[in-house]
């Protein structure tokens, strides 16, 4: 058990890692390539991209092929465009390898949580995805740490090494210690059109939407200060390189500490309530950093509180946003491990909200000839 939370958390800590660790390493690339702030900018915006695009892609086919396959072949590619990325010689060659390490990257991200949902229940999942989010949250606080004493030693370069040196531990660690938990008979028969038609309904379903859009539109803001934090610290405050992490790592202990207040919270208030709550908070924080910005009032401390705010607030509604919170009214399990959510290869239900936590939910571990519970049509958040 310690030793397989220890490796999906390796395999989680993937995207804050390489996003994170060399932020602080902004201007030394900039003056290495001769490039400008904003084809610098480009690598870290590629990188999401590819984020983004892989994990849209991993779950199905780790559905269907198995977990093992695509997670190998992931960090495969991961220490590949990372040892590639160390090696870059211009700025273009460096966004083109940035991309292809976060193809790579996200196969640990994606492939951890259906492994934590495939191996255990619902109580246990709990405690297990508190664990990632966890390293989720110190990630962020070590690897600009990390990356800032690096860059000092070593360079920039350096960095990139680490990744694939991480990468490749993790490999090993895979290879050595993960099984397979996803056997032939429980996976998904459908291919890439399924999954498309899939995101297709998703996208026109309301109730998912609402709640996915103030997800998104919360998280930009986020995405703009880790595009221009490096930039904004060091260049227009002089901050050191050095120094910058511990900056970056004190906004991510915010994240932390409001994370754990709201497993806290939601075992007596409604989710939906913090979720307001959050999202108020997170507005007037948003309000007041932009005045902060626009104005210059107060300096770097006058841009640090109302941030600190912002992304503690963030971090509360994006707990309290969940895809495992998508669970209907009066749902019981229908066998004896714990899952809220029909098998994704039933046939989905006809309402709104219960069909979106359908669309999202892991296989489930009971057999075919055990049906799912039914549920009221009308669900709730909880």
């Amino acid at each position: 058990m310690r030793t397989l939370a220890l490796i999906l958390g390796a395999l989680s800590a993937f995207g804050p890692l390489s996003i994170d660790m060399y932020l602080p390493s902004f201007q030394a690339i900039s003056r290495d390539l001769a490039a400008s702030e904003a084809q610098v900018q480009l690598t870290l915006a590629v990188f999401f991209g590819g984020l983004g695009f892989g994990q849209a892609f991993y779950g199905p086919i780790s559905d269907r092929y198995g977990r093992m396959r695509p997670l190998c072949f992931g960090l495969s590619l991961f220490v590949l465009a990372s040892a590639a990325c160390a090696l870059a010689r211009s700025v273009e060659g460096l966004v083109a390898w940035r991309f292809v390490q976060s193809i790579g990257g996200c196969a640990g991200i994606v492939i951890a949580r259906a492994v934590v949902r495939d191996r255990f229940d619902e109580r246990e999942s709990a405690r297990v995805f508190s664990l990632l989010m966890l390293v989720m949250g110190l990630a962020p606080i070590l690897a600009p740490l990390t990356g800032g004493q690096i860059l000092v030693l070593f360079g920039w370069r350096a960095i990139f090494w680490t990744l694939a040196a991480f990468g490749l531990l993790c490999l090993a660690a895979v290879l050595g210690d993960l099984r397979e938990s996803l056997p032939p008979e429980r996976r998904a028969r459908g291919g890439t059109g399924d999954a498309l038609r899939t995101y297709a309904r998703l996208l026109r379903d309301r109730a998912f939407m609402r709640y996915n859009l103030s997800g998104v539109l919360v998280i930009s803001e986020m995405f703009a200060y880790i595009f221009c934090s490096p930039f904004v610290f060091m260049q227009i405050h002089g901050v050191r390189p050095d120094h910058y992490g511990w900056l970056f790592g004190l906004n991510a202990l915010g994240l932390i500490i409001a994370s754990q207040l709201n497993r806290a919270l939601l075992g007596r208030v409604a989710g939906a309530r913090i979720l307001s709550r959050a999202l108020v908070v997170t507005a007037l924080a948003g309000v007041l950093l932009f005045a902060a910005a626009w104005t210059g009032a107060g300096g770097l401390p006058g841009l640090l509180l109302p941030l600190f705010v912002y992304i503690s607030a963030w971090a509360s509604s994006c707990r309290t946003w969940s895809p495992r919170r998508w669970r209907p009214r009066g749902a019981m399990p229908a066998a004896p491990r714990l899952c809220s959510a029909p098998c994704s290869s039933e046939r989905a239900p006809s309402s709104g909200r219960c069909w979106a936590r359908w669309a999202m939910a892991p296989r489930c571990p009971w057999p075919a000839s055990s049906p799912p519970a039914a549920s009221r049509p009308s669900p709730s958040i909880e």
